[in-house]
């Protein structure tokens, strides 16, 4: 052998030995599990959606030249970030500049970084439009709009497209030293109710798991080792609560989104129902579990925090539960420094159990 591939073949052996002497780190989205179930075992953390974005009285959004940038409700009603952050990519799908919440996708990708480069955790919904009639995510007038996109339905091409321009956006969250943020991904939401077009009305649970495996099968083709998938249907899940249960293997939490649009007495039954169930099954199969979506509407009882909600949820093993947006006076789901309500949420969050983004912080991902 020539002595100057001599010397390059020991090179190569020192330096592939040194390659695979090196432990490998383990995914953004196992780094992310980790913290969560890290986290769980202390309490469970504070979630709000669109948090930086607007309030009851004010909006980040609505001026482009002069946003009000660095408010939150939460923030100004407890003194401290929410843990968790929760947006919502509707409308990406439609090479829109703002969501179907009229947030820029801009100020979205802004303001996830925003978090968790200060140490907060992020949570990504999306609510499509209805790819085969051109209607919202609501319109649910249609039973075969599942099956139209799936591989060989006629609107396969152009759902292929539109899983694309998600891909696109995704690949955009990531640090300022280029590494992938890691994300609680949590598509198909509430399909056990009939208000979407993937809802049980309007599928079957077959179809259904065929719509979820192929977004996150074109994902994880795509490279995403930073999503955590979330898998969360509606309150009253019974009496076929896992008919359209993607996997072991595909779903990594389980969550419900529930919400007081009734009596208090049956959201509190239904809650605990519902998370018994959950519960149980996410400790056999080593799921996390999360309130990934709830609320009382414009919280008209502003003992709601410590007297309905915390009870129910200090009973079960949850890593966070998101309180729904604050859209404006007439419709909002968190707290707010004016409002009645603020009280009893400062003094929920103080409870040990319960997390904001501070306390969250000694745990990194």
């Amino acid at each position: 052998m020539h002595k100057r591939n001599f010397l390059f073949f020991i090179a190569q052996v020192v330096f592939c030995g040194a390659m695979v002497s090196q432990p490998l780190l383990p995914s953004p989205r196992q780094q992310l599990l980790d913290r969560m179930a890290e986290l769980q075992t202390r309490g469970y953390m504070v979630g709000h959606q669109d948090d930086p974005f607007y309030g009851i009285t004010w909006s980040g959004i609505a001026d482009d030249a002069h946003p009000q940038r660095g408010r939150s409700d939460v923030l100004e009603a407890a003194g401290d970030w929410p843990a968790v952050m929760g947006f919502d990519l509707g409308g990406i799908e439609m090479g829109d500049e703002k969501n179907l919440d009229s947030v820029p996708f801009t100020r979205i990708r802004e303001e996830l970084i925003a978090h968790h480069q200060r140490g907060g955790i992020v949570t990504l919904s999306w609510h499509p439009r209805n790819p085969l009639t051109g209607g919202t995510t609501w319109d649910n007038t249609d039973t075969t709009v599942v099956r139209s996109v799936l591989p060989g339905g006629a609107q396969h091409r152009k759902f292929l497209l539109w899983m694309k321009l998600v891909r696109n956006f995704l690949k955009t969250l990531r640090t300022d030293d280029d590494r992938p943020i890691p994300i609680i991904f949590r598509p198909w939401h509430e399909n056990n109710g009939g208000w979407f077009w993937w809802g049980s009305k309007q599928c079957s649970p077959q179809d259904y798991k065929a719509l979820w495996c192929m977004l996150q099968d074109y994902l994880l083709c795509e490279g995403f080792d930073n999503l955590v998938w979330a898998w969360s249907p509606n309150l009253g899940i019974q009496p076929n609560a896992f008919d359209t249960y993607p996997g072991d293997d595909r779903v990594d939490l389980l969550g419900v989104d529930a919400y007081q649009w009734g009596t208090e007495q049956d959201f509190v039954r239904d809650l605990n129902a519902d998370l018994k169930v959950l519960s149980g099954f996410a400790a056999e199969r080593g799921k996390l579990l999360a309130l990934t979506e709830c609320g009382l509407k414009n919280v008209p009882d502003p003992t709601w925090w410590t007297r309905v909600l915390k009870p129910q949820i200090d009973r079960f093993a949850i890593c966070y539960f998101l309180a729904w947006r604050n859209a404006g006076p007439h419709e909002f789901f968190g707290p707010a420094p004016d409002e009645k309500n603020a009280v009893y949420f400062r003094e929920m969050v103080k409870s040990r159990n319960v997390m904001m983004l501070k306390d969250i912080k000694k745990v990194k991902n």
